[in-house]
């Protein structure tokens, strides 16, 4: 899947407009918000809980069903979130960290959540059609996969060992994630 989703995402990239490219990830970005809503009123933020209910509300009704965003306009920025982050708000450890094939990065604990993330973030409980729930997540794959080629570029051109940044740069930024940018300070003998 690596090697032919990144020929498929250059020529996504080169072939599709931006305008239309954002649409696309505007669509995925409200079905998203949508389930960061669920997470944060499981995390017990019962007003940002309720602003990004008010997002996907405004984006689907005056964004032509997420494909515009008004509601940045509004005011109502996005505040992503997900089940590995509400894992984590209630205590659940990260575990190890794992570079899962297709996915990448991850830790246990984030690859627990997965399944529930993928299935609550999926358009096709929106569409009784398999071949369009098909078509739907393969454009969500490339055009997400689109959205990294230069992150991509970066990554090779900046780390001398890749792995151990990519980790690292990982892993601080799902315990900021979770801790909503003011983690407490780790133990000196932390493993990995």
């Amino acid at each position: 899947v690596q090697t032919c989703a990144l020929p498929i995402s250059l020529a996504y990239q080169a072939s599709v407009p931006e305008l239309m490219r954002q649409g696309v990830s505007n669509f995925f970005g409200n079905i998203g918000d949508a389930w960061s809503a669920v997470n944060k009123l499981l995390q017990g933020k019962v007003i940002q809980s309720a602003q990004m209910t008010l997002r996907v509300a405004t984006n689907t009704v005056f964004g032509l069903a997420g494909m515009l965003d008004p509601a940045t306009e509004f005011g109502l920025e996005r505040q992503s979130e997900d089940f590995g982050q509400t894992l984590g708000v209630w205590g659940v450890p990260a575990g190890p960290y794992l570079v899962l094939p297709v996915f990448g990065a991850s830790t246990v604990r984030d690859a627990a959540a997965l399944p529930l993330d993928k299935a609550a973030t999926s358009p096709g409980p929106l569409f009784n059609d398999s071949a369009t729930t098909i078509g739907l997540t393969g454009l969500n794959l490339v055009n997400t996969r689109a959205e990294l080629l230069g992150a991509s570029r970066l990554l090779g051109d900046v780390a001398l060992d890749p792995y151990a940044f990519l980790r690292d740069a990982y892993l601080a930024r799902r315990r900021n994630l979770v801790w909503d940018g003011d983690p407490p300070d780790e133990p000196i003998d932390a493993a990995r």
